[in-house]
């Protein structure tokens, strides 16, 4: 059963957000040659479009608010030193996942950005929760909506995000997928990526501003 949940448009918060019913929304899966060939253009392009992951009886979707773009000759990104068996997903024609485990406690999940063979990608490092969310509440241990996938070792717990899912198509008919956006996406802001050392001064972080679920220092999401 599709839910009602309380979402925010870019410049209010949840207290005073719309409602989106989800079953008035005809959610479509995105094509690949709707996805933009340029990373950096790809990563602007997800924002306000649906994360979404069906797992047996639930689905979980959200509406992705923040990404950051990783290119060719970026010594932020995993394929700087080339193709290996852990990161070979980066290198799949665009709009493929690559799923990696950072830290030893949590998932990042990615959409690859460039032809095959080139390894670039889009870490998705927020969304808005939209469906599934009791489930995320439990996955996540917090009732608290804005903090369920604000963050991407969160956005991939809430999500159910391992590595069996490293590889699969998000243009395809698998389980993992993106879709449409079920609400118009709001001003967009850009700013120097977080949480890295190398190339941080790179804007090559997307975000909607004024939203509730977007991670980072308020500083960078104004």
């Amino acid at each position: 059963m599709l839910t009602k949940v309380r979402a925010t448009s870019a410049r209010q918060g949840p207290a005073c957000g719309k409602t989106i019913d989800m079953s008035e929304k005809r959610l479509r899966r995105l094509r690949r040659p709707e996805l933009p060939k340029s990373t950096p253009a790809l990563a602007r392009y997800l924002l306000g479009k649906t994360l979404v992951h069906d797992l047996r009886g639930v689905r979980l979707s959200g509406r992705i608010v923040e990404t950051e773009a990783y290119v060719v000759g970026d010594a932020a990104a995993h394929s700087f030193r080339g193709e290996t068996p852990r990161n070979r997903s980066l290198f799949l024609e665009r709009g493929h996942a690559y799923v990696y485990f950072i830290y030893g406690n949590h998932f990042m999940l990615n959409v690859s950005g460039g032809s095959e063979g080139i390894g670039e990608g889009v870490l998705l490092r927020a969304a808005e929760p939209l469906e599934g969310i009791e489930q995320m509440q439990l996955r996540r241990g917090t009732e608290n909506l804005r903090a369920l996938a604000r963050g991407p070792g969160r956005l991939a717990e809430a999500f159910a995000i391992d590595r069996t899912l490293d590889g699969a198509d998000f243009c395809g008919s698998g389980v993992l997928w993106l879709g449409s956006a079920v609400r118009r996406v709001g001003a967009i802001g850009t700013s120097v990526r977080i949480g890295i050392t190398k190339e941080a001064h790179r804007p090559l972080r997307f975000y909607e501003r004024g939203s509730a679920f977007v991670s980072g220092a308020k500083a960078l999401s104004r």
